[in-house]
């Protein structure tokens, strides 16, 4: 069985790691250098960068906060935020990523995916899709685009689908409900994503504690998971969480 990833995200606003409640009411959380260098000494798998306001203010993700970030890890660097053409995606990787994370652009001109993905292949191509219940209580997941202010008219499952055929080679699948709440990953939400494609499936949005993990890993079907909050504030370790999934026999690399 292949081992399941811990991921840690670095949201980015103005050259500073950001957190928020539902994509909304962002505080400090540090230096994204330094973020990265403890990151990787304590064992996360994979370092995401999601400059969150490049799409709104419409430019390219901060080269220098990405090289930045880069020298300070042997792990793989995905990058996403404001990459709108193939162009925006080359700059990345030259900047340092080894993954581009496309969300509002895909949503535009979904060719986008399979052009980076020809020039890249798909292991570089991520999708990233925010996605929130249509109603309380409902089975159907809205995608939404622009930092999850605008609906993008789309199912979840479908344009994962769709994401997938066109080339990706992941989903990086966010829940806006719990997005900075720690209430626990949307489980249904992941494990209808993951039932639907083939490609790996992030889970993120919602990590308080190490239980989390284990229903998102199980319940969810969840092939990685992703965190902010409880590694920035130092609230628990990857090492930590490792050793805990790995007691409950969930494969990690320790």
């Amino acid at each position: 069985m292949l081992s399941k990833r811990i991921i840690a995200c670095l949201d980015v606003r103005n050259g500073q790691v950001v957190k928020g409640i539902n994509f909304e009411g962002l505080r400090s959380a540090g230096d994204p250098a330094e973020l990265a260098r403890r990151y990787n000494v304590e064992g996360i798998d994979e370092l995401v960068i999601l400059d969150i306001t490049a799409t709104i203010e419409a430019r390219r993700a901060l080269a220098d906060t990405i090289s930045r970030v880069a020298r300070e890890l042997f792990i793989p660097l995905a990058v996403g935020g404001g990459i709108r053409t193939e162009a925006d995606a080359a700059a990345a990787v030259e900047a340092g990523a080894d993954k581009v994370s496309l969300n509002t652009a895909a949503l535009a001109d979904p060719a986008l995916i399979t052009a980076v993905a020809t020039r890249y292949g798909s292991q570089a191509v991520v999708v990233a899709i925010d996605a929130k219940r249509e109603s309380a209580g409902s089975e159907r997941f809205a995608v939404y685009a622009r930092s999850g202010s605008t609906s993008a008219g789309r199912d979840a499952v479908e344009w994962a689908r769709e994401a997938e055929a066109r080339g990706a080679g992941e989903i990086l699948l966010t829940s806006i409900d719990r997005d900075g709440t720690r209430a626990g990953f949307d489980c249904e939400l992941t494990a209808a994503v993951s039932s639907a494609v083939s490609i790996p499936v992030i889970a993120s949005g919602g990590a308080g504690g190490l239980d989390d993990f284990v229903d998102v890993f199980t319940a969810g079907r969840a092939d990685a998971a992703l965190a902010a909050s409880i590694f920035h504030y130092a609230e628990t370790s990857v090492r930590v969480l490792k050793q805990h999934l790995q007691q409950r026999h969930i494969p990690v690399r320790l």
